[in-house]
């Protein structure tokens, strides 16, 4: 089920909301709990399964490393004894090992489960072509594994850092931290440490609610309306006929994607925190406006932010981060990682290895570099304009992910075809109309500052515009046949 189609809107939020607040507070955990599981099933219930077998590994990896931890107190051993025999919440040498054993063992569980639905078709598809008689399964991708695989992995990390201490021993809570709707297909991906009081002692409130709608229908009108309109546009040029288009069209469908797996994505997000707040969960920010960066460096740390921290947690500084020699192998391991999560195909990996080497750049100039990166203004447009370039052409690796439409489609960018950069084929895309949606699209990437003005009547406009902004978007997803959700196969 996907957040900007009918059935959701109109059905499964109303009645969950409605049931939801007219449970008591001991259940309503189990029944969000219960409402997840149906959201999740509703696409392929097979795949219900998957996920509820990997929420039923990461349980039980947690409560072994807890019962290796101090809290827990073996038959014959004094708590004391226990305590104070080690400073990272294990108890002795042999229980460490252990412990190392059971996250390695973990990671080998959750990365093998990821692997095997989202990887196995793609590592047989390129191994048959050194073995022609090999066959290829063809496995299909359960919907957000890799979101819920990695806040189930982080977890059970978690606890083993920390001896077992913040351990889950309710079933239900850890499976509606992992499956919780608002986030489970598109993120952000939560930590458990930043939900496991809400989960207990969260707190719901009107204000709350109404904010959670606020931010629900912005995000639902950058998906409906801004997104599926940038994307038709970019659909319409990257899936043309790349033999008769010009630079300046494969440079405006190369611009149309870039607004619209932002606007997509970050409006997915956007209704995932705001479908917490009516739930009375606050989730971290995913998105700080990262098309105003400049540099690519500064992109990542405004680019799906959960993704980052993530790699930056439990890749980057396990494997030394800054501190070891291998500073730049660590910064290309990661956005290869990257790349891969993303998805199985040699254009996710292209895309990340692309980033990575900016970012290797970057760091060897400011660590290097005989000048000091300047601050003024021309410097700063300057860093504007490389860095949207780099993630411009990185998009359309990550769109185009077959190698050989990558290649065409970039050359066409830069003059190889005969259209050269004659601006005449524009006009064919752009009306009028898709100008006015462009516009507001560039706008919308725009961080605004300003002050939100006080009293009863600014808060019935406000109330009025977002009602009159859900009813356009209602107006655009019955009308419209085209809503796809880039995100949706990661």
């Amino acid at each position: 089920m996907v957040f900007s189609t009918i059935v959701f809107l109109c059905m499964f939020l109303p009645i969950t909301i409605i049931l939801y607040y007219a449970m008591p507070k001991a259940l309503k955990n189990y029944f969000l709990l219960a409402a997840s599981l149906f959201f999740y099933a509703w696409g392929e219930p097979k795949y219900l399964l998957v996920m509820l077998f990997s929420i039923f590994c990461n349980y039980l990896f947690g409560i072994w490393l807890f019962r290796l931890g101090s809290r827990h107190v073996p038959p014959g051993m004094d708590a004391g004894m226990v305590e104070n025999a080690g400073t990272d919440g294990y108890g002795t040498d042999r229980r460490r090992k252990k412990a190392k054993l059971v996250v390695t063992l973990a990671v080998i569980v959750n990365i093998g489960i990821l692997f095997v639905f989202k990887y196995m078709t793609f590592a047989m598809e390129n191994l048959q072509k050194l073995i022609p008689s090999l066959p290829v399964w063809q496995i299909a991708l359960p919907i957000g594994i890799s979101f819920y695989t990695f806040q189930g992995l982080s977890y059970v990390i978690d606890v083993y850092r920390d001896g077992g201490k913040s351990v889950q021993k309710n079933p239900c809570k850890l499976a509606l931290y992992i499956s919780m709707f608002p986030q489970l297909i598109a993120g952000p991906i939560v930590r458990y440490k930043d939900i496991a009081l809400q989960l207990d002692t969260r707190t719901h409130s009107a204000e709350k609610f109404a904010d959670g709608v606020t931010r629900f229908v912005t995000g639902l009108a950058k998906k409906a309306i801004l997104a599926n309109m940038t994307g038709a546009l970019a659909d319409s040029i990257m899936q043309g006929d790349f033999s008769v288009m010009s630079a300046s069209v494969a440079w405006l469908g190369a611009i149309a994607y870039t607004l619209q797996i932002y606007l997509d994505f970050s409006g997915y997000s956007d209704m995932a925190i705001g479908l917490g707040k009516m739930f009375g969960f606050t989730f971290l920010e995913n998105f700080d406006h990262p098309y105003i960066a400049t540099s690519v460096r500064e992109f990542w740390r405004r680019w799906h932010m959960s993704l980052s921290g993530w790699f930056r947690d439990y890749l980057y500084i396990p494997l030394g981060g800054s501190r070891s020699g291998n500073v730049y192998l660590n910064l290309l391991l990661v956005f290869l990682a990257t790349g891969i999560w993303h998805g199985a195909a040699w254009g996710f990996l292209l895309w990340g290895l692309w980033h990575g080497f900016f970012v290797l750049l970057e760091r060897f100039w400011v660590n290097h570099g005989k000048q000091k990166v300047r601050s003024g203004i021309a410097a700063k447009v300057f860093g504007w304009l490389y860095t949207m370039l780099v993630v411009v052409i990185g998009w359309v690796l990550f769109s185009l992910v077959q190698l050989d439409q990558v290649l065409t489609y970039l050359g066409i960018m830069f003059g190889k075809n005969a259209g050269g950069f004659h601006a005449y084929g524009l006009r064919y895309y752009l009306s009028n109309q898709m100008i006015f949606y462009l516009i507001v699209s560039v706008l919308v990437c725009i961080p605004w500052k300003w002050k939100k003005p006080e009293g009863l009547v600014f808060d019935v406009l406000q109330k009025i515009l977002i009602l009159g902004l859900l009813v356009l978007c209602f107006v655009f997803i019955i009308n419209s046949s085209y809503n796809p959700f880039i995100y949706f196969r990661f």
